[in-house]
């Protein structure tokens, strides 16, 4: 009983004391919340002070930002207007002076650039030519060897197409065959086939061959047969400029050829230099070559006459005689070989005997020999023919030749008729014959099926045959008495 009246005691005190720290509390929340808006109220009203000073000053800055813009404005418009005009100035300055240095230039000018233009484009006509006739003679002789590779490939395949329907005829069917004649079965090569030019490697490699006489006897005259007279020229002559060309024209080669060029053979070796010196020189087709041989023969003829003429006479008239060019000139080839620019390399010095001699035939000049020409006289006969070569190609108007265009019209005919060797009717014979001859294979092959299987039931008889012979003899034995 005392213990609890001294806990209710104890809790009438702790209640107390409870009440009395609530109280406490509630007045410091009442002082602390009063503070604490009297401060909200004054940090609310320095706000406001701020929010309008702020305001004051954007339209401060707002204003003076305006003022700012409109004076930029008028002070770019009026800079504008001073570049103009100081532009304007000095493109007017510019003009005049452009205007007087153009007026002392310009017809200077004009003609610098309309000859340079002139000569460009003859340069690009004739370049492109050139390679148009290299081309067009290119494509046409792959396309020889494209038409004769299909060609030789086609009758092979109707070769064996006719030998099927022989083999058909004969065997199979038990009937004579005759083999058709058809119009294209002899036929070799393109259509309207024409002989175009030549180019100037092609022919010098024949020369070469002949020459050289290289690949027997037979196929010297096959070559021979191919190579056109080498217009009163001897093949021995031209075998031998060639090859004076090919060793002293060297630096026409690019470096980087030369090297390869040590692997391969002396006549390789000479068709592959010619090939990069006829490139330099522009000397594409047959008649081009043809030029070239004749200018050397001419320039050396013109040597020779001088040189046995000074040593035959005793009297020399000085003064170059400009009348025994023109006669050398007259005997010229085709090509029209212009050899005026040859004297200016040869001593001064002529006589009526030399202009005799010059005014020989042209036979003359193919029968000089060749030793005649000395590999010293290679580079100045060479540099005086590419100075006279443009006139001599135009004179010759070997540039403008046109090569003929072949006529391919009949090309698909020809060639759906080598598809078509065996006529319809023989195709639906050939059908009903497979159709007839797979069904006599079924039957073949059932018969062989059926021989094999009595081919085992005999083999099974036979042993069982083996068996009943043991079987009865095993039974003897054993009934026999024992001894």
């Amino acid at each position: 009983l005392e213990y609890l009246h001294a806990r209710m005691r104890k809790v009438e005190e702790f209640e107390k004391q409870l009440n009395q720290l609530r109280v406490e509390d509630e007045e410091e929340y009442n002082s602390m919340k009063i503070q604490l808006e009297t401060d909200v109220q004054n940090l609310e009203m320095q706000l406001q002070q701020m929010k309008a000073v702020y305001q004051l000053n954007q339209e401060k800055l707002q204003y003076n930002l305006q003022v700012l813009k409109k004076q930029d404005e008028e002070n770019t418009i009026i800079r504008s207007q001073q570049k103009r005009k100081l532009n304007r100035l000095h493109s007017l300055l510019n003009n005049l002076r452009t205007k007087l240095a153009k007026q002392e230039k310009q017809f200077r000018e004009e003609n610098r650039s309309l000859a340079a233009d002139c000569e460009r484009i003859t340069g690009q006509c004739k370049e492109v030519q050139r390679r148009m006739r290299h081309f067009a003679v290119s494509d046409a002789e792959k396309f020889a060897e494209v038409w004769l590779m299909n060609e030789e490939e086609a009758k092979g395949l109707m070769r064996k197409a006719l030998d099927a329907d022989r083999i058909i005829h004969t065997q199979q069917l038990g009937l004579p065959w005759e083999e058709p004649r058809y119009w294209f079965l002899s036929n070799v090569g393109p259509l309207g086939h024409y002989k175009a030019k030549r180019v100037a490697t092609k022919l010098a490699a024949e020369v070469l061959t002949v020459g050289s006489g290289e690949g027997g006897k037979e196929n010297t005259v096959k070559v021979e047969d191919r190579v056109t007279a080498l217009r009163n020229i001897s093949k021995k002559t031209a075998k031998r400029i060639l090859e004076l060309v090919s060793d002293e024209s060297g630096f026409l080669i690019e470096s980087k050829l030369l090297r390869p060029l040590h692997a391969l053979g002396r006549h390789e070796r000479t068709l592959m230099k010619l090939d990069s010196i006829f490139a330099a020189l522009e000397i594409n087709s047959e008649d081009d070559l043809y030029r070239l041989m004749d200018f050397f023969l001419k320039y050396k003829a013109q040597e020779v006459t001088v040189s046995q003429v000074a040593l035959g006479e005793e009297e020399v008239v000085e003064g170059t005689c400009p009348a025994c060019w023109p006669s050398l000139q007259s005997q010229s080839s085709p090509g029209g070989e212009d050899v005026t620019d040859l004297a200016e390399d040869r001593e001064d010095g002529g006589s009526g005997a030399q202009r005799d001699e010059l005014k020989s035939p042209r036979s003359s000049l193919a029968s000089l020999p060749s030793a005649y020409i000395h590999a010293d006289d290679v580079l100045k006969i060479l540099k005086a023919f590419v100075r006279d070569f443009d006139k001599l190609r135009e004179k010759d108007g070997s540039a403008k030749e046109v090569l003929p265009v072949r006529d391919s019209s009949e090309d698909g005919e020809y060639w759906e008729a080598l598809a078509h060797v065996i006529p319809e009717p023989t195709l639906k014979l050939w059908d009903a014959l497979a159709v007839t001859l797979e069904e006599y294979y079924e039957v073949l092959t059932r018969r062989a099926g059926l021989l094999a299987e009595a081919a085992v039931l005999q083999q099974q008889n036979s042993e069982l045959c083996l068996l009943l012979e043991e079987y009865i003899s095993s039974g003897v034995s054993a009934a026999s008495p024992s001894p």
